[in-house]
């Protein structure tokens, strides 16, 4: 999950994707690093993402880095999940 948030780091930074996309993208991280259900901390970020996911103003490269993050969530809580 650092890795994740990392790598949103690297998207927030991104001065090519809208301001309010990364607000979004910050509020996934704040999810993931918050003191929630580790569970629903994912899910909460995973639906953040998949919002982001759909903005029309995301730029390509963004949008597939997204997305990969969100694969790497969903993979995460299906381990998680007994």
């Amino acid at each position: 999950v650092d890795k994740i948030v990392s790598m949103l780091d690297v998207l927030v930074q991104d001065n090519s994707i809208p301001r309010n996309v990364r607000v979004q993208l910050q509020e996934a991280q704040r999810k993931l690093r918050s003191n929630d259900d580790f569970d629903v901390a994912l899910s909460s970020a995973i639906y953040v993402l998949d919002d982001v996911s759909n903005d029309i103003n995301l730029p390509m490269h963004s949008r597939t880095m997204v997305w990969n993050l969100i694969s790497e969530l969903e993979f995460i809580k299906n381990q998680n999940t007994p």
